[in-house]
C-alpha cells in the first residue's frame, strides 16, 4: 500500500520538482506550476491529467474526477492507498509532463 512518503518521493523524482504550501496542502510543482496536491487526512492526491488522460483513467475505485470545473479542467483525485504501487510513477509523470516546461518534458535528445 502507497503512503504519503511514497508519494513524496515519486513526486520528488520528476525533473526540477519541489514541495511547497498551498492552503492547508503540500503541493509539487514545476517552476510554479502545481502538478500534484497531498490532501490530509485523506489518503489522497490530486493529479493535473488532461481531459482526456483522465477519461480514460478514471476507473471508479482509485481514480476519479474531482467534482466540477477542475475536474473538467482534468484535475483528477487519485486514492493512493486503493491504487497499485507501480501505477503511480507513471500517472505522476503524466501529471508532471502537463505543466512542465517543453526543455523537460521532451527528454534528453530532444532540441
Amino acid at each position: 500500500m502507497l503512503t504519503r512518503e511514497d508519494v513524496r518521493k515519486i513526486a520528488l523524482s520528476m525533473p526540477e520538482a519541489h514541495e511547497a504550501p498551498h492552503f492547508h496542502m503540500t503541493s509539487f510543482r514545476v517552476g510554479k506550476k502545481i502538478f500534484c496536491t497531498l490532501h490530509v487526512p485523506e489518503p489522497r492526491i490530486m493529479l493535473k491529467l488532461d481531459p482526456e488522460d483522465q477519461a480514460n483513467l478514471v476507473d471508479g475505485v482509485a481514480i476519479e474526477p474531482v467534482p466540477g470545473s477542475w475536474g473538467r479542467k482534468g484535475s483528477t483525485f487519485v486514492w493512493f492507498e486503493k491504487l497499485q504501487p507501480g501505477r503511480l510513477p507513471g500517472l505522476m509523470r503524466t501529471a508532471w509532463a502537463n505543466v512542465a516546461p517543453a526543455r523537460l518534458s521532451r527528454g534528453p535528445g530532444h532540441a
